[in-house]
């Protein structure tokens, strides 16, 4: 007989049936190959005794076997496997300590995110200089959440709990077209609005209409890695155009367009990741002319608008195109929380309803009551009550943050004062090791990031975005004050 009382563990404890556990651990049993078709099951009395268990939990186990078709009891012989069971292989029996198998599927498939690395947990509580994240203290999550119960215990409310419209909640998005035409000069309809969860899946949703294996996408010399890696999973290769202080070198740009087919060019013209350099008139206007001409789409990713200090922004691309050819993606929770994915995708309504349409092949839609919850802080100027407020302290940590790099690291960083956005690009002198840096500052207790999320096939800058937003005064001082005492 097998060692039972050994091979199947019962948690008295656990909130699950006794006799629900034991008939588990029979099935568990058989499809391990340690029983086998034909093998006798003991004994309710002996099994009973065995492990400790009342006769009457043995039967219900062994009766509920026999009904999902694991058992079969046969008149005055007993309970048995059914012989009609394929046999399986044997495996190491259940119940014995092993470590976790490296196991592979026996069937076939592809691994193009091989060795790629999961992105940072920031939801550690942890001193973290991070690459430009919004501090979720400032958020007016209580607002947004006073306006979700309130919406969902309106009889209204309840019809958002059921399936809704793939572009996402019409009030949501006639509150973008006033607030994107008032600070941004986007004149817009609803159906130009697509509701996304998050910037990067509109770049995803862009691309996949967008490019074909073999296809062609300008991007940066120095470019956001996630939407390279979008780019690159499409099976298009990337053409690198250099970034200077006024942005992408458009010059550069229309020279290879005279021998280069390019489908679609890739930037990010206010706070350029990670460079965080803006894109001047100039070259946005040559842009859109060199897209007219020759007829490829641009995907203007602007993630962080809402946040500038020294002067207004320039308005978008999107918003001074005649010619139709600017997808715009942005963010709301990046500049409210990460955690609440809301972005939108905005062009013209029929590729935007291919979007809709892509999108609806892996998730329906999006949060219907979290949409409706946004779109009241928008209607009722909330919203733009964060803003304001936000940008007045992201302004004053950026002071602080860069006076300090100034004077304590000036033998160590180069950088430039950000007009905007949440972050500081921070090239390190050549001689330090960024890995190293960041392995020693986790061990006394500062997250900050390696470098290598800035490296691509031809860059290699050995530089950081470094967050002051999310630091409050104090934390700003302690961090640096670390971060120069471990260099």
């Amino acid at each position: 007989m097998l060692p039972y009382k050994t091979l199947i563990q019962l948690n008295r404890a656990s909130n699950v049936s006794l006799y629900v556990q034991l008939c588990n651990g029979f099935i568990n049993l058989i499809t391990s190959g340690t029983l086998k078709p034909g093998d006798a099951l003991p004994s309710s009395r002996v099994l009973s005794t065995l492990i400790g268990v009342n006769r009457n939990t043995v039967k219900l186990a062994y009766e509920d076997l026999t009904i999902q078709g694991w058992a079969e009891s046969l008149e005055r012989k007993g309970v048995f496997v059914p012989s009609k069971l394929p046999e399986v292989s044997r495996h190491k029996a259940a119940g014995i300590a092993a470590d976790p198998p490296q196991r592979t599927g026996s069937f076939l498939w592809s691994n193009p995110f091989e060795g790629q690395q999961e992105n940072a947990n920031f939801q550690k509580s942890i001193l973290t200089i991070d690459d430009g994240f919004p501090d979720v203290r400032l958020t007016p999550v209580d607002l947004l959440m006073r306006e979700y119960r309130s919406i969902s215990k309106k009889i209204y409310g309840k019809n958002f709990l059921k399936y809704g419209y793939p572009k996402g909640a019409e009030s949501l998005r006639k509150a973008l077209c006033r607030y994107l035409a008032d600070t941004r000069g986007l004149a817009l309809h609803p159906e130009n609005i697509l509701i996304t969860k998050g910037s990067q899946m509109g770049i995803y949703l862009a691309t996949q209409l967008l490019l074909s294996p073999r296809d062609k996408i300008a991007v940066g010399l120095s470019n956001y890695r996630s939407a390279d890696k979008i780019f690159t999973y499409s099976g298009a290769s990337l053409v690198r155009i250099p970034v200077d202080r006024f942005g992408m070198d458009i010059d550069v740009l229309e020279d290879i367009l005279k021998w280069e087919t390019i489908r679609a060019v890739y930037i990010i013209p206010h706070h350029h990741f990670p460079t965080t350099v803006t894109m001047s008139i100039d070259r946005r206007l040559k842009l859109l002319k060199l897209a007219a001409e020759y007829r490829f789409a641009i995907i203007e990713d602007d993630y962080d608008f809402d946040f500038h200090y020294n002067n207004k922004p320039y308005i978008p691309l999107a918003s001074i195109d005649n010619n139709f050819n600017v997808i715009y993606i942005g963010s709301i929770t990046k500049t409210f929380a990460p955690a609440l994915r809301i972005g939108f995708l905005i062009a013209e309504p029929k590729f935007t309803d291919a979007c809709s349409s892509l999108r609806q092949l892996i998730d329906k839609q999006g949060d219907s009551l979290l949409e409706e919850a946004f779109s009241s802080l928008y209607d009722n100027g909330e919203m733009e009550r964060h803003f304001r407020k936000s940008i007045k302290i992201y302004q004053q940590r950026r002071n602080l943050f860069c006076d300090i790099l100034r004077t304590d690291f000036k033998d160590i960083i180069s950088f430039e004062i950000p007009e905007g956005g949440l972050a500081v690009w921070s090239p390190f002198e050549k001689s330090i090791n960024l890995k190293e840096l960041s392995q020693r500052a986790l061990k006394k207790g500062l997250a900050i990031g390696d470098g290598s999320f800035y490296d691509n096939e031809v860059h290699k800058p050995n530089g950081l975005r470094l967050g002051f937003a999310s630091l409050d005064e104090s934390q700003i001082t302690r961090s640096l004050e670390l971060l120069r005492n471990i260099i």
